[in-house]
């Protein structure tokens, strides 16, 4: 079912499966930006995949999720992932960068009756910002922390 999840309705662009695989009443754990509706355990009815899938897919034409672990145990599924994709339209409001990005995720869903009721959702947005251009190199945060350190010590 995750499989089919991020390979058909991710990869395919099959984005009509989200009504299949996911509860009415799916709860989701996950900060997200930009409007009130990604507040961790919020509902997110197959719709607001879809949404939300439409949304990432205007902004990343190519987008293209490789799975490198998938783990399953009882009622749960963890899977390791990258998002890769090169922003050619605007996302959270901000103007395409034309910028390749390659993204670590990480995703733990729960099925209940053959459907996705709740999923925990960790992506690298930190890497996601940098590969943008929004965020300096870690290397330059360090730094740039360092030297703010090192002159109010002064």
């Amino acid at each position: 079912m995750v499989r089919r999840f991020i390979e058909e309705m991710w990869n395919q662009r099959h984005l009509e499966l989200a009504d299949e695989l996911f509860a009415p009443d799916c709860v989701t754990h996950q900060l997200r930006g930009g409007t009130g509706a990604g507040a961790p355990g919020a509902p997110r009815p197959p719709q607001c995949v879809k949404d939300e899938a439409s949304s990432w897919l205007a902004a990343f034409p190519d987008l293209k999720f490789d799975v490198e672990q998938m783990i399953a145990a009882n009622d749960y599924v963890v899977t390791r992932y990258t998002l890769r994709g090169t922003q050619r339209g605007v996302w959270c409001g901000l103007p395409p960068t034309d910028q390749s990005v390659s993204v670590p995720m990480m995703t733990i869903h729960r099925i209940r009756g053959g459907k996705i009721v709740e999923d925990w959702v960790l992506v690298g947005t930190l890497t996601l910002f940098q590969q943008l251009g929004l965020v300096p190199e870690t290397s330059k945060i360090i730094t740039a922390a360092r030297d703010d350190r090192e002159r109010n010590d002064e």
